[in-house]
């Protein structure tokens, strides 16, 4: 008999270890169907099963296969097995985040519901964290503009004082003035 995950228990998985398996390929983000099943607590092959029912509730958008170098890519970045070697027979599977929100609807568990909102709120961080980070980047490009034109500045001038130092001291000159014969240079 499966019981019903509580609230505490599903509250007790960080957003960070949600947000550390959401991953940029093709210029989406994107979780892998083994880390959703885990996630939910069914094996890849049901979670595959339930999305291969209902073909017409993931469109391309919303899930696709990984290519054998995305996949590759992958494998070099993390620390995942391989094919043959006690890993995946068949190139994984990717949801978006309106993907992982059908997923509540195919998998009909509480836990599926509540970890699919623990998902989606997570993706928002994301989003926002996003939205945060190309403010700084923008804000930061300015000063290193800013900066780059201070150095080219501070160059030149400090040429021209190293151009200066190099120019041969001036000859001396002879006094001005009317000196006679009789004057006492003395004093």
């Amino acid at each position: 008999m499966l019981r019903k995950p509580n609230d505490t228990e599903i509250a007790l998985i960080p957003t960070e270890q949600i947000g550390q398996r959401i991953y940029l390929i093709r210029g989406e983000k994107v979780m892998l169907d083994s880390d959703l099943a885990a996630l939910y607590r069914v094996t890849t092959g049901n979670l595959n099963l339930a999305v291969r029912r209902n073909p017409h509730r993931f469109p391309e958008d919303f899930m696709f296969q990984l290519t054998e170098e995305e996949w590759d890519s992958l494998l070099l970045q993390f620390a995942r097995p391989k094919k043959g070697r006690g890993g995946r027979q068949t190139l994984p599977y990717v949801f978006t985040e309106h993907g992982v929100a059908m997923l509540s609807s195919v998998l009909s568990s509480d836990r599926a519901v509540q970890m699919n909102i623990l998902i989606i709120r997570t993706f928002v961080k994301l989003r926002e964290l996003l939205a945060t980070n190309k403010d700084l980047a923008a804000r930061l490009e300015k000063v290193e503009q800013a900066q780059e034109q201070h150095a080219s500045v501070i160059n030149i001038l400090a040429d021209e004082i190293d151009a200066l130092k190099q120019l041969p001291p001036d000859p001396p000159r002879n006094p001005i003035g009317f000196i006679s014969k009789d004057s006492d240079d003395t004093k």
